[in-house]
């Protein structure tokens, strides 16, 4: 992976070191593709409990998300208030 591919897709890049996002992007890989392997041979109950699993991450992102839009509204309304009563 290039350093400008890593770059391109880092919203904090000071946050984490370039040498840590490279090796989990990697581990990332490789995990995928040895489930990858493993799935023909795995239950399909597997797949479903995955699947499952994988739209609960997703939707306790979306609240993460959810919280931090209404964080912001909050701090906008509270700074729109402080204005017009300060005029």
């Amino acid at each position: 992976m290039t350093e400008e591919s890593t770059r391109s897709r880092r919203p904090f890049p000071r946050i984490v070191p370039d040498e840590a996002l490279e090796h989990a992007w990697n581990a990332r890989e490789e995990i995928r593709k040895s489930v990858s392997a493993l799935l023909p041979s795995l239950p399909a109950e597997f797949t479903t409990h995955r699947r499952a699993a994988r739209r609960e991450m997703l939707l306790a992102i979306r609240s993460l998300i959810d919280n931090a839009i209404e964080r912001v509204e909050k701090s906008e309304a509270t700074t729109k208030a402080a204005e017009s009563g300060s005029r």
